[in-house]
């Protein structure tokens, strides 16, 4: 059965054709006979109490290796009219973001077919949700108070802290008890004590790669795609610097999986990143996860082969 599917992305010109997970699940579709829109964030709107979206249908017209494409012009549809949703905007999640998650709620509410699940999009904040798994997660602290943090380094001697909204490591800094920069790095990453901020004890292992484990409708791929620091980086996200290494789940990595997969699915989260360092989880990415290209690349596994098999799934 041939599907209407709407994907809600970043402009078209920013996304790199050779590891972008949005264009590599939008290929598959199209292969199997799938129609394909496409929309900017701000293309969801409400007329009155409706729900509205603007969106141009989307034709690839060149080889899997270049990005090329056509886009007819733009019509505007009740979002009940696509057999499915699928929003792909990258962080941060700023207003805008929350907004649009409030208008495609609506719009769910009206029929249309959401993925992610935009109030579980909004309520999962991707680094505080750790919290709703204490037994993967390792020490952390969510403050804006920087006197707490200074205790906190104390207690563990080497942190990172980070933003509540960033994305592809941006802002994350690696702080020991002797570096002389303290009082600017947290001055700065807290704005004097008025934003709040996540500090994780650091975790050594991440020389061995942060490793994203993608969850598709609660189900983890066999594979993940561990990111390995570039030397003298802390990071080890790709937009980083990073290097991706596909290699097979852990014990421990399934274990993750398995348990917060299960409650991800509840939540109508259908395609989720969660970030493990050793044996603990950091991250639970439920915007616009990646990974899936990389993955393909290196193993006999096709992520978006999956994801496709899976939404056609819950469609019928």
């Amino acid at each position: 059965m041939a599907l209407k599917l709407l994907f809600i992305l970043d402009p078209l010109a920013q996304l790199k054709s050779e590891k972008d997970t949005s264009l590599a699940i939008m290929r598959e579709a199209s292969k199997r006979g799938h129609t394909l829109f496409v929309s900017m964030q701000h293309d969801v709107f409400l007329r009155g109490d409706i729900a509205k979206v603007k969106a141009k249908k989307f034709t690839f017209t060149g080889p899997d290796s270049k990005p090329d494409y056509a886009l007819d012009e733009v019509f505007e549809y009740i979002p009940a009219q696509f057999d499915a949703i699928v929003m792909r905007k990258d962080p941060p999640f700023d207003n805008e973001y929350l907004y649009s998650t409030y208008v495609l709620e609506i719009a769910a509410k009206q029929g249309a077919r959401v993925y992610n699940n935009p109030s579980a999009i909004r309520s999962w904040n991707e680094k505080l949700s750790v919290t709703r798994f204490p037994q993967f997660a390792p020490e952390f602290l969510v403050t804006a108070d920087n006197d707490l943090i200074r205790e906190f380094l104390v207690t563990h001697q080497d942190i990172v802290v980070k933003p509540l909204d960033g994305m592809g490591g941006s802002s994350i800094f690696r702080l020991g008890l002797n570096d002389p920069n303290i009082s600017v790095i947290l001055e700065t990453i807290t704005n004097f004590g008025t934003r709040t901020i996540m500090a994780q004890r650091y975790l050594t292992e991440i020389l061995q790669g942060d490793k994203r484990i993608i969850i598709i409708n609660g189900t983890p791929l066999p594979y993940a795609l561990a990111r390995i620091p570039k030397a003298g980086e802390t990071r080890g996200n790709l937009a980083a610097g990073g290097t991706g290494v596909a290699q097979l789940l852990s014990e421990r990595d399934l274990e993750i999986a398995t348990v917060v997969g299960k409650v991800l699915k509840q939540e109508g989260l259908f395609l989720v990143g969660l970030d493990v360092i050793g044996d603990s989880l950091t991250e639970i990415n439920v915007t616009s996860p990646t990974g899936m290209v990389e993955i393909a690349k290196q193993t006999s596994c096709k992520p978006a082969q999956v994801f496709l098999d899976a939404l056609e799934q819950c469609i019928k």
